[in-house]
């Protein structure tokens, strides 16, 4: 029998994660690269990066940084074509390329809502063609983890557009699981809830911040890392490898409350 660490061995992977610039997806892939695989960290900003790749090379990972625009189709498919000119393969993607937006109903411009669609779901959408040719031409069991959200599940006032677009990538990951399976490609749903950043949460409405307590049963906001546990089964071929068109939800017991 397999000890259960090795359930989580990452070794000869390879990661692509989009979005990983950012807090959460940033914080993924480090565990992904704790966890033994290659990670590529994709993103528009390289600065936004150098934190993440710094605490990979400290305990001896192995990872880079690749400049991308999700909104750009060849940027895409110029990422994939990097990825195998420089790793020789891929094994897992998340998609966690985000944007947010508080903007009233009735105020929300055609242009902000083309743009919260266009990051939030059409990034997902085309990254998953891309990828998931890929994937499909070589047929070798692998994982995908679009990033979802609470709001995507449920209304969650203030955020229309975005919910929207997530509601979007949950229904497109359920029917990629399905349309996938055959071909040993894993397609899942990771749902944060409550993850305020540092600057978030000195900028972030006190108001608000306490109503989302009051609905959290832990009675706090989630930290990054707590992503990592869920991240990591996913992205594994042998502790994750039945777990297909399924969300794991991370929120302290938010999404189970309603009076």
């Amino acid at each position: 029998m397999e000890s259960n660490s090795s359930l989580f061995d990452l070794s000869g992977q390879v990661a692509v994660v989009i979005g990983g610039t950012g807090n959460l997806c940033g914080t993924m892939g480090v565990a992904l690269a704790r966890a033994g695989a290659e990670v590529i960290l994709v993103g528009r900003n390289p600065e936004n990066a150098i934190d993440k790749l710094a605490a990979i090379d400290a305990f001896g990972g192995k990872s880079w940084f690749h400049k991308a625009d999700v909104n750009n189709r060849q940027d895409i498919d110029d990422l994939l074509t990097a990825v195998l000119l420089r790793s020789g393969k891929v094994d897992i993607l998340v998609n966690g390329a985000g944007l947010g937006s508080a903007t009233p109903f009735l105020e929300i411009t055609d242009e902000e809502l083309d743009a919260l669609i266009e990051t939030n779901f059409k990034s997902v959408f085309r990254a998953c063609q891309i990828f998931g040719q890929f994937f499909v031409d070589h047929h070798e069991p692998c994982s995908i983890i679009n990033m979802g959200s609470m709001a995507g599940n449920m209304p969650v006032s203030g955020v229309f557009g975005y919910a929207a677009a997530k509601a979007a990538v949950h229904n497109l990951t359920k029917n990629l699981a399905r349309e996938w399976a055959e071909y040993d490609i894993r397609v899942n749903t990771l749902v944060p809830g409550f993850f305020p950043s540092a600057e978030a949460s000195q900028k972030g409405d006190e108001t608000r911040a306490l109503e989302i307590l009051r609905h959290t049963p832990m009675s706090r906001f989630g930290s990054a890392d707590e992503l990592t546990g869920a991240t990591l089964m996913l992205a594994s071929n042998k502790a994750g490898a039945f777990i297909t068109g399924t969300e794991i939800t991370i929120d302290g017991g938010f999404s189970a409350m309603t009076i």
